[in-house]
């Protein structure tokens, strides 16, 4: 699975996540942190079986941090879930709703950030020992106390992030903090950087904050966290991006695929 977040020409920042073969994850019933692998597991499957309505407003921003060039698009969002020979991968549909509105006369590239989303697979068994994580305190989000959970990429193992630069890819060290309902072990929030300076080949600062909220179906007795809001800052040494995508309406579907082969 490809996520990219796009700017100018030269940059394409990868959340690249193909599961497959996850590690088992040895830890108490109690442990939050196996709670929440679990979760993120079965997670996945009610994921793929909802779409929404994904607004994306794309700027660019001044040396003084002012909006230079923006956009507005409306899409109809979903999440694909496939399973071919055991390899587990996600990949994302987008569908324009109506006219994108366009400030820029001359067509100048805007920063696109896709994957985004899906962020919450950092906690996915299959990078169980990719990431070191630990409990940094409560903190309160909307009257409410949720636990928060520091994650550390570990160097030289698999990355969901990367920077592809002139055909070559550079994996990314992410870092950052996720806030989770302790009772559901259901994610709420996730902030994310990348831990270490990449500016040799242009990239100075990459930041990420993910609101998730529970969304509840007249036929699923469960209540499931979804992405609700998903802010991505790109900075280079010359230009400051920013995008903010929006995530509402969320509707369950059903698609069922079938492939027969063709008798010779």
């Amino acid at each position: 699975m490809r996520r990219a977040c796009q700017f100018g020409k030269a940059f394409t920042v990868l959340l690249a996540i193909g599961l497959a073969s996850p590690y088992s994850v040895a830890a108490g019933d109690g442990d939050l942190l196996s709670r929440v692998q679990n979760q993120v597991s079965n997670y996945l499957e009610q994921f793929s079986e909802v779409k929404c309505t994904e607004k994306v407003n794309q700027e660019k921003l001044t040396a003084r941090g002012k909006v230079e060039l923006h956009r507005d698009s409306t899409f109809d969002y979903l999440v694909i879930l496939t399973n071919a020979g055991g390899e587990v991968s996600l990949d994302e549909s987008r569908l324009a709703i109506g006219e994108t509105a366009k400030t820029d006369k001359k067509s100048r590239p805007l920063l696109v950030s896709n994957g985004f989303a899906t962020l919450f697979l950092i906690f996915h068994p299959y990078y169980a020992e990719s990431f070191r994580f630990t409990a940094d305190g409560v903190d309160t989000l909307n009257g409410h106390s949720f636990q928060k959970v520091s994650f550390q990429h570990v160097r030289g193992t698999r990355s969901p992030a990367a920077l592809s630069l002139r055909g070559r890819e550079y994996p990314l060290e992410l870092s950052g903090t996720a806030w989770i309902e302790p009772q559901t072990a259901m994610i709420a929030k996730i902030e994310m950087t990348v831990g270490s300076s990449m500016e040799d080949v242009g990239l100075k600062a990459l930041r990420s904050e993910v609101m998730y909220a529970p969304v509840v179906f007249r036929d699923v007795p469960a209540t499931y966290w979804f992405p609700s809001r998903a802010t991505v800052e790109v900075e280079t040494q010359r230009q400051h991006w920013r995008n903010t995508h929006v995530f509402s309406d969320y509707k369950r579907f059903a698609v069922s695929t079938e492939e027969q082969v063709a008798s010779k």
